[in-house]
């Protein structure tokens, strides 16, 4: 008996360096959604593709590591977007990967927003300027975006509870939506956040 597809989570890093505390919010959590879900995990980071994303205005002219990127994200089934503060928005880095994202690839999908920023009053972001964004595409973004300041980490780790926390209460709410939309076998699918190897 062959093997079920296991659910595919995907992560978007839209921050131009390295290292980056945007990149490590990313990654935790795309990790912590697949462990959930029993599925994949895959960080896409945006700085190393920066060359090939303006090679030129159309998705035929960009290069094959962009274009792989792109294609991850449209056949995903779950994916973590996550870009710093610029000058009150996103950056234009993540803008230009998504430009070139397919109109209609994101339809439906459950899109994780999340956002960092060197205080609290970047919050908005995440409302403000990812979230229509992501109605042009018309995909599901979750209702709690999750969004970091600097003091959520420590050395480029996330060392807040508050932020795990929201990690989890976001996961919580994903679930019934994988349960009747992407997975329809997967009624019994759930996390028990008491247990410390539930991630």
């Amino acid at each position: 008996m062959a093997d079920e597809r296991r659910i595919s989570v995907v992560g978007v890093s839209g921050s131009p360096t390295h290292p980056s505390r945007t990149t490590v919010l990313v990654r935790e959590v795309t990790e912590a959604f697949a462990a959930a879900v029993g599925g994949t995990a895959t960080t896409v980071e945006l700085a190393p593709l920066l060359g090939q994303l303006s090679l030129g205005p159309f998705r035929n002219s960009l290069g094959p590591d962009a274009i792989a990127a792109l294609e991850a994200v449209e056949a995903a089934d779950i994916v973590v977007v996550g870009s710093p503060a610029y000058r009150a928005t996103y950056t234009g880095l993540f803008k230009l990967f998504f430009d070139h994202v397919g109109q209609y690839a994101l339809v439906d999908k459950p899109i994780v927003l999340t956002a960092t920023g060197g205080s609290e009053r970047h919050a908005l972001l995440v409302e403000h300027q990812m979230r229509p964004l992501f109605g042009f595409f018309q995909s599901l973004t979750l209702p709690l975006g999750i969004y970091a300041s600097e003091r959520d980490f420590t050395d480029y780790a996330v060392s807040s509870d508050d932020l795990r926390a929201r990690i989890d209460t976001s996961i919580a709410r994903t679930l019934p939506y994988i349960r009747t939309h992407i997975d329809p076998h997967a009624e019994e699918l759930t996390v028990d956040f008491a247990r410390p190897d539930a991630f």
